[in-house]
C-alpha cells in the first residue's frame, strides 16, 4: 500500500483555509531577533504614525514609566506604625 497520494491533514486547521493566497512570507524573518531576546511589538498603524522609530517609542514609554513612578511617591501612605486604639466598653444592654 503506497501513501503518496494521501495527505496528511491537520485537526487544528480547517478546509476553507488557503494557504496559496499567502504570499511573500518569509520563513524565520525575526528568528535572529528572537534568540537575540529582542522583543518584537506589532504597534497598530495610528501608534506607528505617531512613533515610527524604535527610539521615540522607547522614549515614550519611559516618560510614561517615570510618571508613573512619580505618582506612586505621591500617593503613597505615610510609613508610620499603627497606634493601639481604646477597646470599645461594652454596653449594657437595656431593658
Amino acid at each position: 500500500m503506497s501513501k503518496a497520494g494521501k495527505t496528511v491533514s491537520d485537526p487544528d486547521l480547517r478546509p476553507e483555509y488557503d494557504f496559496s493566497a499567502l504570499q511573500g512570507g518569509v520563513r524565520g524573518k525575526y528568528f535572529e531577533r528572537y534568540r537575540a531576546g529582542i522583543n518584537l511589538v506589532l504597534l497598530e498603524p495610528e501608534v506607528a504614525q505617531a512613533f515610527p522609530t524604535d527610539a521615540a517609542v522607547n522614549e515614550a514609554l519611559r516618560k510614561v514609566m517615570r510618571s508613573a513612578k512619580a505618582s506612586r511617591r505621591e500617593h503613597a501612605l505615610p510609613n508610620k506604625q499603627m497606634q493601639r486604639t481604646r477597646p470599645a466598653q461594652a454596653k449594657k444592654p437595656r431593658r
